[in-house]
């Protein structure tokens, strides 16, 4: 978090830790912040939503110092030069004597007590770096002003500058046109995927299971519902070896006896299942009634009517290029099932949504059909529908015995390295 004043003079700095749940954030400074440019930090979990910190939640309580185009996070032991009297703030707990530190800080690739970092290091998002101000245009909205607007359209229109300088989100195969192109560059821009080395995201191929595995692995931590397996065809050095174990191990994957087949391709069929399967996700409506959105709902198979159904109600199934057919045999390709990922998260909560044309939604199609008690809200929920959000996810690339999508460890998770929804900062 950089702060600026009006005449745009750089006054502080700070960072904190997303907790697991709702987290509130304050940052206090001095009258004079331009010169003293001393910012306290006190954060912690506000669960019920009342804009305090939780009573009995840990309140993490620490200051930084700004000096020229560095900041340092102060230590216990300099805190008696801080002029405590400017950073007392009613409703907070009084400064501690002893700074109160996420324990990340303290310790580890991100520690930072004692340091002094770069404010401005050269891998910073272009929208870091620039002036404040001169990013974007400013639009002014009235109280009586009842227009709408897309905020998820307009983060995506200024999404290569909010990401560092080496995090690809365009790739030379996915042109502006392509159906799933935002799907792709947003599961990108938080790193799960990468593309291959010559630029390319190759989003017709065929997925592998090790790929999907990879993927699994990066955009969700669940609990592991079952041991590790030791498949004879996956050792312990292929690349995707801790992703299989990691995706097996939330629940995500039917095997073959102990064989993986990590290079084996996936029908769109067996990704949605792996989604059901891991997601555990159950029909609330009648199955039949649900299915019926699809012209080939009848090619779906009696043992796995239910798990589609769960999924369609729940918005994950996307369809191209007719968003009717189901196409379950068919081969899954990259883009399809980055597409579908996404959708699974935003069915989580974990990242806000993007429309897409292919997109089936359960919903609307019994409202479709119920057009007698849609006439009057009609145009009410077709406004709604227009404003979404977004967020960022992604795919795994390897084949055997390599990694051609280039990826590299970030965060310690896993061989395909990444940050997931709701990550740490």
């Amino acid at each position: 978090m950089r702060l600026y004043d009006l005449q745009n003079r750089f006054i502080g700095y700070s960072e904190f830790e997303c907790l697991s749940g709702n987290t509130i954030v304050n940052l206090i400074l001095p009258a004079n912040a331009a010169e003293y440019k001393v910012i306290r930090t006190v954060y912690g979990l506000d669960t019920n939503l009342d804009g305090r910190i939780d009573s009995g939640a840990t309140t993490y309580d620490y200051f930084t110092q700004v000096n020229g185009q560095r900041v340092t996070f102060l230590s216990s032991s300099v805190l008696r030069e801080i002029k405590f009297s400017q950073f007392q703030v009613q409703g907070l707990p009084a400064v501690a004597a002893s700074s109160v530190y996420p324990t990340s800080f303290t310790k580890g690739e991100f520690s930072l007590i004692d340091r002094s970092i770069s404010i401005n290091s050269t891998d910073l998002a272009p929208a870091l770096q620039a002036s404040p101000g001169s990013l974007v245009s400013i639009t002014e909205i009235n109280d009586d002003d009842s227009s709408t607007y897309d905020v998820g359209q307009l983060m995506m229109n200024y999404r290569e500058v909010g990401v560092a300088r080496d995090i690809r989100v365009k790739f030379s195969d996915v042109y502006d046109n392509h159906w799933a192109k935002d799907f792709i560059a947003e599961l990108a821009a938080l790193q799960i995927i990468e593309g291959f080395p010559d630029g390319s995201f190759r989003p017709d191929e065929q997925l592998t299971r090790a790929q999907f595995a990879a993927m699994i692995a990066q955009a969700f931590k669940k609990i592991k519902v079952r041991p590790a397996m030791a498949f004879r065809d996956v050792s312990t050095a292929f690349w995707a070896y801790n992703a299989i174990q990691q995706a097996y191990q939330m629940g995500f994957f039917k095997t073959f006896s102990n064989e993986f087949r990590p290079n084996a391709s996936m029908s769109r069929l067996e990704v949605l299942l792996g989604f059901a399967e891991g997601l555990d996700y159950n029909v609330s409506g009648s199955p039949d009634a649900i299915l019926a959105a699809y012209t080939d709902a009848g090619m779906i198979r009696n043992d796995v009517r239910n798990a589609i159904a769960a999924l369609t109600e729940r918005g994950i199934v996307v369809n191209y290029p007719d968003v009717e057919t189901l196409n379950p045999e068919k081969v899954a390709t990259r883009a399809e099932v980055c597409a579908l990922l996404y959708k699974a998260l935003v069915s989580m909560g974990e990242v806000p949504d993007i429309f897409s044309q292919y997109a089936v939604r359960q919903t609307q199609q019994a409202q479709f059909h119920q057009s007698s008690q849609i006439e009057e809200s009609n145009s009410t929920q077709v406004e709604r529908a227009r404003i979404r959000r977004h967020c960022n996810q992604g795919i795994g690339n390897g084949a055997e015995g390599c990694d051609p999508g280039n990826s590299h460890p970030h965060g310690g998770s896993n061989d395909e390295g990444g940050r997931t929804p709701g990550g740490k900062r």
